[in-house]
């Protein structure tokens, strides 16, 4: 029996290791944040953030993914529109690089930065 002849059920299976899912979906993220206008812009003391992406978190079952973001955000800016963009992306890009349906992806701000605090020693906004 050749390979034309077995279905692809029969071939075999695919497995796409959780990490390799966070990996793709950390840099869908970051992608988003480089894309999303700035609001307010670097006059108003938005600092774009260093590390946007500090920790992700996935859980996979079958062909679903559950996501999990810690976010560093520039302060100010439109942090629901920023939201949002990396929502929409690390669905998108789930769906189309490892063919994953993503239901949920819970985003966590750890952090914000700011220029106007840029002379105190971390630039976080407290």
């Amino acid at each position: 029996m050749t390979d034309a002849q077995i279905s692809a059920g029969e071939r075999g299976a695919t497995r796409i290791a959780d990490r390799v899912v966070a990996k793709v979906a950390a840099q869908a993220a970051r992608e988003a944040l480089r894309q999303v206008p700035a609001g307010e812009g670097p006059s108003a003391g938005r600092l774009p953030a260093e590390r946007p992406v500090r920790r992700t978190a996935v859980t996979v079952r079958e062909r679903t993914a559950r996501v999990r973001l810690g976010l560093e955000l520039g302060y100010p800016s439109d942090l629901g529109a920023q939201c949002g963009a990396v929502r929409r992306r690390v669905i998108a890009r789930l769906g189309e690089l490892v063919g994953m349906d993503v239901p949920d992806v819970a985003l966590d701000i750890e952090r914000l930065t700011s220029a106007q605090l840029r002379g105190e020693r971390s630039g976080r906004v407290q």
